[in-house]
């Protein structure tokens, strides 16, 4: 089943995930990368602003400055003395000297000439009186009185505000009046001198200076009062413009009519005139349009970039989950939506739970696991050719200097739950034993024989002891554990020690044959190899141990130790010295032992096919090859019989199994001890047969029953959970829907439905 990508909450949740790392940097990036542009240009800006701003307060300064050195020219004027400029014949001359003045400075507009207590002002144009001045030029803010009283009374250079004035009675424009008293710097003044200045004169002289921009500059004197008011769009309030004043020069932000602004101040050392510019900190954002165009044109290229990456990103992330999924999906078949999509869901919590059905599986079925491969081991040897994965994995090590094996039997139990718990007990025991004392360990292994057990035992040897010694040690040692713990006496049979792990296998035959001396011995004790019988008088003889281990070695179907004990024997014949017939004889030892366990295995047919004169009339080579075949043949069939039996064995607990599954204790154990064989052997067995492990076809057997309720009866679900011997009610409900994507419930309704929509349909083709 081929999964939908994007139809995976988690391939999606991949996406989000690697666009958020791409996002939330690049973000964080664009932000300060922007506010960095906009900051480093507004204070740019605002420096700019500022220079300008100290340009024009120096321009106006000198302008102002130059104003006042008119006055003191014209203070020590001797044409615009009191007495001359009175006078009717010089007072031309003087109206001409004023006119002259006027000329020096682009600023002025009009200049007047007044002495304290005089009627009279005089100008360019000429002598006028008060009345004649008030009439020509009106003041809004400015009366004939105060401006009387200002012409008599000023100290200081003084500037007023700008007031719109009326010329002549229809020409109407914005000038300032700077008082001048003359003569400069002295407290008893005799006169003042006053220019009329245009408030364009000055706010062009601005403008040229700080250049277009949408803004307000203020001109405030040394009392905060506004004196020149250039407005480029907004206008403030009288009390936040006055607020400027209290203001530092330098650069300020300051929010105005509820706005933030940016404000420049620069004040004047010479008359303590403030110049002000506002500006709105949105004009510094229009400022930075192509900064801000271009980074979000890059934003964008880099999200379209980032997001196809982030995509083959996550699915190469997402691609061996969906491995997994499908996988887990294929081995517990998960409920499938219309759209033929696996049901939504988190696919780790599917692989988690599939990965936990497998651990409780592998977990169920470890033991078993682990003593199939000791058992295959005791069989065939070659422990060092075992992947170390494989050893890790059951916990084994073969890394000891010697190694032998010990069959163990504590003769026959009754079939009572405490004789099985004992046995359970005495396997677990025995499944891994150390013997810190001795610098050895040993592993247990079930035979198929219910009452025995293999222990394979490695361990390190000094230099200083007898090989035979630490042996006894370890056996008389597992002798006694079992007698203290289980108040069991056993019966042992000890194989031959070896220094390699993949002589395992003939230190098991070995064992087995020891084991099979304990009729003779008698029950409880312990039996070596090593220790049985030879015949010392005639050392060409072959041992009695060896024929002994060569019948076992056939008795259980072992080819590899057979030839191991037949070779070397008959090769040995050939380097001696004895005579053909002594040879033959020795010979004939080696034929009898493997006829006789043939008879024993019930293969009679062996004698019959050999060849009369096998022995007489071949030589010992052709003997040899004789004999190896024989073997072969002997051991081929006794795997024959035991898979033949195993699968006389596995059918009849296969009918038990199908008789019996409603019982709810039914278990690997029980049948172990109704056919007397061990569980592990049952397990092992059952799954090389039927292909699927004990539980398995148990919960098969028992799915198929109460689905076959479900369809066929109207009884509650429980009492049929129960009926086919399933305790755990909800358990049983979550592994049903599991296997066929349905509740128990939902599959008798869908059942019963299909039912009903068949019969109508028949009913309709009738």
């Amino acid at each position: 089943m081929k999964l939908n990508y994007f139809k995976s909450k988690l391939f999606l949740k991949y996406i989000w995930s690697y666009l958020f790392i791409l996002l939330i940097p690049l973000v964080l990036m664009t932000i300060f990368i922007y506010q960095n542009a906009v900051t480093n240009l507004r204070s740019e800006i605002e420096q700019s602003r500022l220079s300008q701003l100290t340009q024009t307060k120096v321009i106006i300064d000198g302008r102002m400055k130059e104003l006042s050195e008119i006055a003191s020219r014209v203070a020590y004027d001797k044409r615009l003395t009191p007495f001359r400029v009175h006078d009717s014949y010089y007072s031309g001359e003087a109206i001409q000297a004023l006119d002259q003045y006027k000329a020096t400075s682009s600023i002025i507009g009009e200049m007047f000439l007044y002495f304290h207590k005089d009627e009279n002002i005089y100008s360019a144009k000429g002598l006028s009186s008060m009345d004649v001045f008030d009439d020509s030029f009106k003041f809004s803010n400015w009366n004939k009185e105060s401006v009387f009283q200002d012409l008599n009374n000023v100290k200081f250079p003084t500037m007023r505000p700008a007031d719109s004035v009326v010329r002549n009675t229809h020409l109407q424009e914005s000038m300032l009046a700077y008082l001048v008293p003359i003569t400069p710097f002295n407290p008893n003044p005799h006169g003042t001198v006053m220019y009329l200045i245009k408030e364009s004169e000055l706010t062009s002289l601005i403008d040229s200076i700080l250049g277009k921009y949408q803004g307000l500059t203020y001109i405030l004197d040394n009392q905060g009062q506004i004196l020149v008011d250039n407005r480029q769009g907004e206008a403030l309030s009288n009390a936040e413009a006055k607020s400027l004043f209290d203001l530092a020069p330098g650069i300020h932000n300051k929010t105005l009519n509820g706005k933030p602004h940016s404000i420049v101040s620069v004040k004047s050392e010479n008359n303590g005139w403030t110049y002000v510019t506002v500006m709105p900190s949105a004009q510094f954002f229009s400022s930075v349009v192509h900064v801000r165009s271009f980074i979000v044109m890059l934003f964008i290229i880099v999200v379209i970039v980032g997001a196809a990456i982030a995509l083959l990103l996550a699915r190469m992330q997402y691609q061996p989950i969906s491995t997994l999924v499908e996988f887990a999906n294929s081995k517990f078949k998960p409920k499938h939506t219309e759209d033929n999509s696996t049901a939504t869901g988190n696919e780790l919590d599917r692989i988690r739970t599939a990965l936990q059905e497998y651990s409780s599986r592998v977990d169920l079925q470890e033991p078993y696991a682990r003593n199939h491969f000791l058992s295959m081991l005791l069989k065939y040897g070659n422990a060092q050719s075992l992947a170390p994965e494989i050893q890790e994995a059951f916990d084994l090590h073969f890394d000891r200097t010697h190694h032998f094996v010990m069959v163990i039997g504590w003769g026959e139990m009754d079939d009572t739950q405490e004789e099985r718990q004992e046995r359970q007990e005495m396997i677990e025991l025995l499944s891994q034993i150390e013997f810190p004392e001795l610098d050895a360990h040993a592993y247990g292994v079930e035979l198929p024989q219910l009452d025995q057990l293999a222990l394979i035992i490695s361990f390190n040897m000094n230099q200083t002891e007898q090989e035979f010694a630490p042996v006894r040690h370890i056996a008389e040692a597992v002798r006694c554990n079992m007698l203290e713990t289980f108040d069991v006496t056993p019966t042992i049979g000890v194989g031959t020690c070896y220094s390699s792990p993949d002589q395992l296998n003939q230190s098991f035959i070995e064992a087995c044959s020891a084991f099979e001396l304990r009729s003779s011995s008698g029950h409880g004790t312990v039996n070596y190899f090593e220790k049985l019988l030879y015949t010392p008088d005639h050392t060409f003889w072959i041992p009695n141990n060896s024929l002994l281990k060569l019948s076992q070695s056939l008795k259980l179907g072992s080819y590899d130790v057979a030839a191991q004990i037949i070779s070397p024997s008959i090769r040995s014949l050939q380097s001696s010295e004895l005579s053909a017939l002594l040879k033959r004889c020795i010979c004939f030892d080696i034929l009898n032992t493997m006829l006789k366990t043939a008879s024993e295995l019930g293969i009679h047919n062996l004698t019959q096919e050999m060849a009369p004169n096998m022995i007489y009339s071949h030589s010992l080579d052709e003997i040899e090859t004789g004999f190896l075949n024989l073997a072969s043949r002997i051991c081929n069939q006794v795997e024959r019989n035991n898979q033949k039996e195993e699968q006389s064995q596995i059918d009849r607990i296969v009918s038990y199994i199908d008789e019996h599954f409603r019982d709810n204790t039914l278990s690997l154990e029980t049948i172990a001890y109704e056919y007397g064989i061990s569980p592990s052997h049952v397990s092992r067995s059952f799954k090389e047969k039927m292909g699927l492990n004990f539980i398995q076809y148990i919960w098969q057997k028992r799915m198929e029953e109460v689905m076959h309720h479900l369809k066929t009866t109207n009884a509650p679900l429980k009492d049929i959970i129960i009926q086919v011997g399933y305790l755990d009610t909800p358990n049983f409900i979550r592994k049903f829907k599991k296997e066929t994507g349905h509740t128990p419930g939902q599959y008798r309704k869908l059942f019963w439905e299909n039912e009903q929509a068949q019969l109508v349909s028949d009913s309709d083709d009738e």
